[in-house]
């Protein structure tokens, strides 16, 4: 029996979304194949710019697994464990060093060599190979995986701090955004509790606004500020308004929302393919190799 193939899915293949963005750019057309990657890289790339790296820490279910884990940790071992700054620094340049090599292979691809790759018989069916993937997982990958995870539940983030090059992307178009949090040197009373809050280890305490790829806009130092309009996120130029959690959380879902049901009400999110197509590929989905 056929079981449906949600598009939404394809949100986990950030790769073929950064792929699909460069098609739009190079063409001007709409992908027909795989067109909910597009919408969804699309969708988290504006709201990365316009709300900083905010879909690391508010929508990103990787990083939600991962705040889970280390909260797991520091119920388990009474603390989480923080890399010293001169590894820390080193380890955190991984995940743009995978950005660049999986960028570098896009950017040099034109419209048409995207649109044969996503048209081959291996880009049809990539979405039911990283099913597979994790459906007959060898030991490397289980013993991985399992790694990971102890890692993660004994420092903070650990894969979206050191290893993430979606979240790496992120950070690297945050650093044009209109949003900043902007500490009132005047009001704030230097209790560094917004520091210690932050769960990307950045000075909070000590600048005047935060402008480092690595914030996620997640607001846990605004939050945990005891000191009134001490921190607030900012946004627009000049940076005269505070914007409350809310109004980031509404934002965010207008954004999100807002295209996904664009690519739905055009007919621009499902990919159409006939049906015996997928029933000749899926089966031999490991036996495609790549283009």
């Amino acid at each position: 029996m056929p079981v449906s193939r949600p598009s939404g899915v394809e949100g986990w293949l950030p790769i073929e979304g950064l792929m699909q963005f460069k098609y739009v750019l190079a063409s001007g057309q709409l992908p027909r194949l795989h067109p909910a990657a597009f919408f969804l890289f699309f969708a988290f790339a504006s709201i990365s710019f316009l709300f900083r790296k905010s879909f690391c820490s508010w929508i990103c279910p990787v990083g939600t697994l991962s705040e889970y884990l280390w909260k797991i940790g520091r119920r388990l071992f009474g603390r989480n464990f923080r890399i010293p700054r001169w590894i820390d620094l080193p380890l955190r340049s991984l995940k743009y060093l995978l950005l660049s090599f999986f960028a570098s292979a896009v950017v040099m691809m034109s419209a048409e060599a995207i649109a044969d790759f996503v048209a081959s018989p291996y880009g049809l069916v990539v979405d039911v190979r990283m099913l597979n993937f994790f459906r007959f997982m060898g030991s490397t990958t289980a013993y991985v995986l399992a790694a990971l995870a102890v890692a993660s539940m004994l420092v903070q983030n650990f894969w979206c701090r050191y290893l993430c090059p979606f979240g790496a992307f992120m950070g690297l178009l945050s650093l044009v955004s209109p949003a900043r949090i902007t500490r009132n040197e005047s009001a704030c009373i230097d209790c560094a509790k917004c520091a210690k809050a932050c769960p990307s280890s950045l000075p909070v305490d000590r600048l005047v606004q935060i402008r480092s790829a690595e914030c996620t806009n997640c607001l846990e130092c605004v939050a945990i500020c005891p000191a009134k309009d001490a921190l607030s996120l900012q946004l627009g130029i000049p940076r005269r308004r505070s914007w409350p959690a809310w109004q980031v959380a509404a934002g965010i879902a207008v954004i999100f929302l807002g295209l996904v049901g664009y690519a739905k009400l055009t007919d621009h999110w499902q990919t159409r393919l006939p049906q015996q197509v997928f029933l000749r590929l899926v089966p031999a989905a490991d036996e495609q190799g790549h283009p």
